[in-house]
């Protein structure tokens, strides 16, 4: 019989209102913000919940468990660098502790600690930021929703939000042969010139911007993978029927879009069916039998007996990309359908979209 190889996934409080979902913590609304926090930095990872009846279609099993880090996306991005790597090396050898061989980095943690690879040199066992699967789960879902939509994406306006991180920038070279033309937009000017360079001549004609309003205003397509900790994109900010998939946590697009604009298309990023019976005994928002790509590739790697470290590093492969979106059709995972903010995309949502792209 196949060995089960057991993994585990690190999950942490996006914003301090996420807390006050939670009974015992629903006290600290009534506390100011900066007091929670420092009770958050007192904090020590703990398991949150055992993960089982995840089956591959190949009839391996795994099973697993997350790990909650106490520290908001805020903290993580802005606090003491030192402290939070090591609050993220504690999580990691909080899963070793439970029997875990791989561990995936939810969210901000995949940030932190040069995107995993201090971490990974941390501990003995595997270490995952999800990144090639997310990427892989990105892009398939935003020509799928192009394709609802009508939008032939060889002559579509494309642009990535984040390009130059890790996610951003294999998005960009997968997309860069597909699309009518590509727009960058980032932070900095320096890595745009870098990645623009790269990819001029690859296929789609290739632009950059600092600016989102400038980068948004004419597009079809658009994937959001910023690491911005408030939300970036706005509903003035978008052209009627255009899709957005949002692989951002927290959100790139605020909630307002999905209140003011029934025009365009919200997507989650990554919303992937897992195979068999799974129950994560926690509720992180999704439908039951249904994880985040980062989630799924840890499982994934884990099914497959992958229990090395896999997608570290600001430069994820395209080869490692497909080679993950084989792994996962081979063992039973696959896209879960249309999300926005939560709740399932509607026939309904989808028609009203086509038919502002017909006007």
């Amino acid at each position: 019989m196949t060995p089960l190889h057991r993994f585990a996934f690190i999950v942490h409080p996006l914003s301090i209102e996420d807390l006050f979902r939670k009974r015992k913590y629903r006290i600290a609304r009534y506390l100011p913000q900066s007091w929670v926090e420092s009770a958050l930095r007192l904090l020590k990872p703990q398991v949150v919940s055992e993960i089982t009846g995840v089956r591959s279609a190949t009839g391996a099993e795994t099973a697993g468990w997350f790990i909650g880090c106490p520290l908001t996306a805020k903290q993580l991005i802005s606090g003491d660098l030192k402290k939070n790597t090591e609050m993220i090396i504690a999580c990691g050898r909080l899963a070793a502790e439970q029997g875990a061989e791989i561990v995936g980095l939810g969210a901000f943690t995949s940030i932190v600690g040069d995107a995993g690879v201090a971490i990974a040199e941390a501990l003995d066992i595997g270490v995952t930021t999800g990144n090639s699967y997310t990427v892989a789960t990105a892009v398939e879902g935003t020509l799928q929703a192009a394709e609802q939509l009508g939008i032939d994406p060889g002559e579509a306006r494309t642009a990535i939000l984040g390009a130059t991180g890790s996610i951003g920038k294999v998005c960009a070279r997968l997309l860069v042969k597909q699309v009518g033309s590509l727009t960058l937009a980032a932070r900095r000017k320096a890595d745009l010139n870098g990645l623009a360079a790269e990819l001029n001549g690859a296929g789609a004609v290739v632009d950059m911007t600092t600016d989102v309003n400038e980068a948004l205003h004419d597009a079809d397509l658009v994937i959001a993978v910023t690491s911005a900790v408030d939300a970036v994109i706005q509903p003035d900010m978008l052209k009627p029927g255009a899709v957005v998939c949002d692989v951002a946590r927290p959100r790139d697009v605020s909630k307002k879009v999905a209140e003011a604009r029934d025009d365009v298309l919200v997507i989650e990023g990554g919303a992937v069916a897992v195979p068999g019976e799974v129950d994560f005994h926690f509720d992180f928002g999704f439908p039951p039998r249904t994880a985040y790509a980062c989630m799924a590739e840890t499982m994934i790697l884990a099914l497959a007996g992958r229990t090395g470290d896999y997608s570290l590093g600001r430069d994820i492969k395209i080869e490692q990309v497909e080679e993950i979106r084989g792994l996962a059709k081979e063992h039973g995972f696959g896209l879960a359908g249309f999300r926005s903010f939560e709740r399932a995309v509607t026939e309904e949502q989808i028609a009203k979209v086509r038919e502002a792209r017909r006007r």
